[in-house]
């Protein structure tokens, strides 16, 4: 995007100029070969200054970039004392996630004996004007990567899976439907749904691969058939369409789950599964729907 390449080329010029800014740094999916990139993805920069006190104090400096529209500032307590952050949001719709580093907590990052998370997805170096980066990691990509599930991972996703299904139903049924979605969209699709469809797709690429955050890429490597059936999972206001997507969500488990114990080589949990299925038919039956 030209007005995101302009908006660096800025950031560099700046830090060219800066004394205070001793190396610069692009992170993220910019420079992540495994991420999906378009007109909406962010810039990712990291200073490296002499000290970062005066730049985290003060916001002045972020308005020589453009004019923020909204803004989201951390300090390093948020982060070990590390370093600070500032979420900025631009009038010409380019936002940038500004990590400022003062040079000694920089240097004891790129001293540690593997690359943080933050690095290993992937960096590059923009400037160095004191051969502070020298001794960083090459970044692997891998940090991303979904790996293979322990039987005891397997079995827990699973039994909260289905443990969980029973308090949507009882929410349903009194027509609590804030609760009931807090538990079938913050719990159960973030916390189980999203695992195993990410453990389903890479048992089928040799446990290689990664679907970026929160199943962004599920589309890309699902059959046409299963992401139908992920679509049925969601669902609005009305009760009865809460009910079939609750249900969709149990059939969708069920397959891929059977599916993944017979790869893994681990238990499925058919008699949980029968039994609540048993338990939520009852309690629908008692709503009328």
């Amino acid at each position: 995007m030209e007005i995101r390449a302009q908006k660096l080329k800025a950031i560099i010029e700046w830090s060219e100029k800066n004394e205070d800014v001793r190396a610069l740094l692009l992170t993220s999916s910019l420079v992540n070969p495994s991420a999906p990139v378009d007109e909406f993805s962010d810039l990712d920069i990291e200073f490296i200054f002499k000290s970062n006190v005066s730049y985290v104090s003060n916001k002045n400096w972020t308005l020589d970039f453009g004019n923020p529209i909204a803004m989201v500032e951390e300090d390093e307590s948020c982060f070990d004392n590390k370093h600070a952050m500032k979420m900025v949001l631009y009038d010409d719709g380019v936002k940038v996630d500004f990590k400022l580093y003062s040079i000694s907590k920089f240097v004891e990052e790129t001293q540690q004996k593997e690359l943080p998370e933050d690095w290993d997805i992937g960096y590059k170096i923009l400037l160095d004007k004191d051969g502070v980066t020298k001794k960083m990691l090459k970044p692997t990509y891998r940090v991303s990567i979904i790996n293979r599930p322990s039987e005891k991972e397997f079995k827990v996703i699973l039994n909260d899976f289905w443990w969980d299904t029973t308090y949507v139903a009882k929410c349903l049924a009194r027509e609590d439907i804030f609760y009931a979605k807090f538990m079938s969209e913050t719990i159960i699709r973030t916390e189980y749904l999203i695992p195993l469809i990410e453990w389903y797709i890479s048992s089928e690429h040799n446990w290689n691969i990664t679907t970026n955050k929160y199943g962004r890429l599920f589309k890309k490597y699902l059959t046409s058939e299963i992401w139908a059936k992920i679509e049925e999972t969601f669902s609005g206001s009305n009760l009865g369409d809460n009910w079939k997507a609750l249900l969709a969500m149990a059939d969708l488990v069920s397959q891929i789950g059977t599916d993944l114990s017979k790869k893994l080589g681990y238990p499925y949990p058919d008699k949980l599964e029968k039994d609540i299925r048993k338990y939520l038919a009852g309690i629908k039956t008692k709503c009328q729907l």
